[in-house]
């Protein structure tokens, strides 16, 4: 049976494993290794993507000879349950904190239309009452 999933613990080469697979939709083993920076071996790959597995991230189905495999939640629903656990880690739970890092960074030019999106998310944001 498979353990309760979270995302902090994924590993480096876990994570960029489930960033193929999101990219791709559905992915062999074979299709991962050939995306995957500096790539291991084909063994090493097939043995994470069997942890991803029994951690909960991802399942397989049988399509000839090989298993192909597909992550068990949406990109989106992953992405939320990073960021949360970011802000935890990081930022004390305050999305205040974690917006004000990122406003901080000096590497990140924003755009007028990178603040209007902001401004719009914000307003509606107080409109739903968040």
């Amino acid at each position: 049976m498979a353990r309760k999933k979270s995302d902090h613990d994924l590993g480096r080469r876990e994570r960029q494993i489930m960033h193929v697979i999101y990219e791709l939709e559905e992915a062999s083993v074979g299709d991962v290794l050939q995306r995957l920076p500096d790539p291991p071996s084909y063994s090493s790959v097939r043995t994470m993507i069997r942890l991803l597995e029994s951690k909960g991230f991802l399942r397989h189905r049988r399509e000839g000879t090989k298993y192909v495999y597909r992550p068990t939640q949406s990109r989106h629903h992953a992405s939320q349950s990073a960021l949360k656990q970011l802000l935890t880690t990081f930022f004390s739970g305050s999305p205040t904190d974690a917006v004000a890092a990122i406003l901080d960074v000096s590497s990140v030019d924003l755009t007028d239309d990178d603040l209007n999106q902001l401004e719009q998310l914000i307003a509606q944001a107080r409109k739903d009452g968040q």
